[in-house]
This record gives structure tokens, C-alpha cells and sequence, in this order.
């Protein structure tokens, strides 16, 4: 037997004892008018905010506002980097929240080159390629003058080789340049003298000739995915975490870098190397250029990336959950723009380390470099969430009909945005 199809049309059948007033049928259409509306954003593609985009023939998308005054050039490039076997319509709704309450400021740059089975490269050929995808962008837009990277998982760690490959002195002027067009990045790096931001009398460097300004990475393993906990799905079960070492093959030369099994020419693993300034490249000063430093880490739930490898800091550093507090007006939100406090020697973690594993020590020579530099963090939590289970992209609204509740992690971002 068929069910009535709604409640009215059950309240009109001959012998229906259920029998709605005409206020009750009224206060319940506003309710569902209410909630539809609330959630319009996450079925329409727009997400409440219609732009003008351009895409590419590899995918990459330019998104600008459609309310951006014709006469108004936008000098502001925000660049989003997807992670592992992402694509650029990962970041399209965070997107969409950053050009509507920047309408006249941000150009924002969802990048598709590094996507799909592309993500298993390797951090520097993806890094690389995205450093001179962002050099393709600012010859397309040649009133930019300031430039933010945010990267969700493995994007953050391939924004932080581009910007490296991209930082330099100044390239603005004519020694970077070729017929009024940029070098490639190789040339680039070339041409022009890279810059040590230790010292205080040196001036700021750029990042592709523009003002880098913000640099946020949205639960990204900067310290890597070998052993400590760092996956969580290992629960910590060491013949687990030995398993995941092993097999990382499973992604290709991705998977060497993350689990720091690559030895490039003798050398260091490139996560580690990338934790201080080299002969080639200056990871360091390229970071330290920005103006805000920010890394967004789940606490709990996420699966594939662990607290500490997210945040940047030792476990023993972590704060107590219990301890944490919720944000009013964002309530996923647990710990707002902590500062971090540089690392000193002889710390609890080396003071009881004495015997360190080689993956310890690798793990404290990036917590150190990295440390160099101040970083916001910002620790994050869906628990009670019936989306908690999928938090590694629900902190990024990846989908957002599976991720809505991340909108307020997003929002967050957006509304401590420095423009």
C-alpha cells in the first residue's frame, strides 16, 4: 500500500483523524522555507555568490566577484592548491566565501595542475609546476600586486616548494624580465639574487614579484606521515605504522616524500630539507617573507593527517582537549591565533629523547627549522558532528553537501583574511 505523499494530503484523506489548523500549516511551511534557505548555498553552485570565472585548457579556474566594478581591477591573487587526489573544484566553495566579502579586493586562482593521479609526482615536480602555473597567472593579470597561498593536505606542502621556487629579491625589475614578459621559474631563480631574511637590514623579499601577504595551510603533514602517530587511522599501533611505511609505494614517489623514505643525492628527505634554507632553494625566507603565517589542524578525527604533523608542533606540546574551548561564532573553532613561541634547546621532548629513532630526529630537525617563524594555529573540532568521521575534508568543505559543517572553519579563514 502506498503512503500518503505528504502530510496536508494524509490530513485530507476520507477518515484521517490528524487535522492541521491553518496556522500550524503555516508556521510549518515558513519552517521549511527557513531551512531550505539556509542550506540554497550548498545546493547551488554559486554558494550564495555569483562570479565571473575563466578556465584554462589544463582546468585552472580565475574566479573573480560578478558584482566587481568593470572599472576596478582587483591587485589581490589568492592561490587555493588541492591535496592528494584533488582537483580545483575542491576549494570552489571556500572560494566563493572569500569573493563575497572581497568582492573589489581578491582574484582567486583554484589550481588544477597538480589533480588527480598528477598528485602522486612528488612534492617538488608538483611544487615546480605550480610556481610556474602562478607565474602564467600574474603575466594574465598584470595589475597584481599582492599574493596569499592556501593549501588543504598535500597542497600546503607544494605551496610551500613553490613559493620557495618563486621567492626572490625583487622581480619587478627589468633583470627578471624578457621582452616584458617573465622567465621561466628556473631562469628566474638565475637572475636575480635570493635574499636572507635574517637579517633585519635586508628588505622583504617577494614571491613572483608580488607582496606575499598570507600563507595558510588547512590540515596539511608538514612534519610528514612516517611513525608518531602521524596517521591516525594507525591508531598508533606501531606494526600498523611500519605497514603504511611500507607499502607507500602504493602513491608513487608522493608517498616517498611523506613518509621520508626519499634520499635525493645522499641528502636529507626533501620534507626535512624543506625545513630550512638550502644552497638552491630558500624555503625558510620565502615563508618568513609572508606577513601571517597561519595552519589550520583538526584534533580529533582526521583520519589521514594526525594534530601534531598539522600543527607543527611535538605531541608533548599539544594542548589538553579538555582544556580547549569552543568559539561562540565559530563553533568548530577550539584555539584562535595562538602564536607560537620558538622551540629552545633542551626541551622536555630531547631532555627525554636521549636515544631518539632516526624518525624522531628528522621529525625534530623540521619542528626546529619550521619553528624559526612564528605561525598562528588554530586547532579545530567536529566533534558531535555527524560529519566528524570525514573531517580531514569537512575542515575545508570540500563537497559541501557531505562537509557543511566546515563552513565555519572556512568563514574563519575569510573573516581573519589580512587583504
Amino acid at each position: 500500500m502506498e503512503p500518503p505523499r505528504n502530510l496536508e494530503e494524509n490530513a485530507g484523506a476520507e477518515g484521517s483523524d490528524v487535522d492541521l489548523s491553518d496556522d500550524a500549516k503555516k508556521t510549518k511551511r515558513t519552517r521549511k522555507s527557513s531551512i531550505v534557505k539556509k542550506l540554497s548555498c550548498f545546493r547551488s553552485s554559486d554558494y550564495g555568490h555569483s562570479t565571473v570565472e575563466e578556465v584554462d585548457a589544463h582546468g585552472n579556474i580565475d574566479m573573480e566577484s560578478a558584482s566587481t566594478d568593470k572599472h576596478h581591477t582587483p591587485t589581490h591573487l589568492v592561490v587555493m592548491v588541492n591535496g592528494l587526489i584533488g582537483s580545483a573544484k575542491d576549494w570552489r566553495f571556500a572560494s566563493k566565501q572569500f569573493l563575497k566579502k572581497y568582492p573589489k579586493d581578491l582574484i582567486v586562482h583554484c589550481s588544477q595542475r597538480n589533480s588527480a593521479l598528477a598528485t602522486l609526482d612528488g612534492v617538488d615536480v608538483m611544487g615546480t609546476r605550480l610556481a610556474d602555473e602562478v607565474i602564467t597567472v600574474i603575466q594574465h593579470h598584470p595589475n597584481l600586486q599582492k599574493v596569499s597561498f592556501i593549501g588543504h593536505s598535500l597542497g600546503g606542502l607544494i605551496a610551500r616548494y613553490a613559493v620557495a621556487k618563486l621567492y626572490t629579491q625583487d622581480c619587478t625589475n627589468e633583470s627578471c624580465q624578457v621582452n616584458g614578459k617573465y622567465k621561466s621559474v628556473e631562469k628566474l631563480e638565475k637572475s636575480t639574487t635570493q635574499v636572507n631574511l635574517r637579517s633585519e637590514h635586508n628588505p622583504t623579499g617577494k614571491i613572483g614579484g608580488l607582496e606575499p601577504i598570507n600563507f595558510i595551510t588547512v590540515a596539511s603533514p608538514h612534519l610528514g606521515s612516517r611513525g608518531h602517530r602521524q596517521v591516525p587511522m594507525f591508531c598508533g599501533i606501531r606494526s600498523l605504522e611500519k605497514l603504511g611505511y611500507h607499502t607507500s609505494g602504493v602513491l608513487k614517489r608522493t608517498g616517498r616524500h611523506v613518509y621520508l623514505k626519499d634520499k635525493p643525492d645522499g641528502q636529507p628527505p626533501l620534507l626535512v630539507q624543506m625545513a630550512n634554507d638550502t644552497e638552491d632553494l630558500k624555503f625558510i625566507s620565502a615563508l618568513q617573507s609572508f606577513k601571517r603565517r597561519v595552519v589550520y589542524a583538526n584534533v580529533l578525527s582526521d583520519h589521514l593527517v594526525g594534530w601534531s604533523t598539522s600543527s607543527i608542533r611535538y605531541r608533548s606540546e599539544l594542548p589538553k582537549r579538555k582544556n580547549l574551548t569552543r568559539s561562540g561564532r565559530y563553533p568548530h573553532i577550539l584555539k584562535e591565533g595562538t602564536i607560537n613561541t620558538p622551540k629552545q634547546e633542551g626541551s622536555i621532548d630531547q631532555q627525554t629523547n636521549s636515544h631518539k629513532t632516526k624518525t624522531a630526529t628528522m621529525e625534530e630537525t623540521m619542528i626546529r627549522g619550521l619553528s624559526k617563524l612564528n605561525w598562528e594555529r588554530v586547532d579545530v573540532s567536529f566533534k558531535g558532528s555527524k560529519q566528524r568521521y570525514l573531517a580531514h575534508n569537512t575542515i575545508q568543505v570540500n563537497t559541501p553537501w557531505m562537509n557543511s559543517d566546515g563552513a565555519d572553519v572556512i568563514q574563519h579563514i575569510v573573516d581573519n583574511f589580512v587583504v
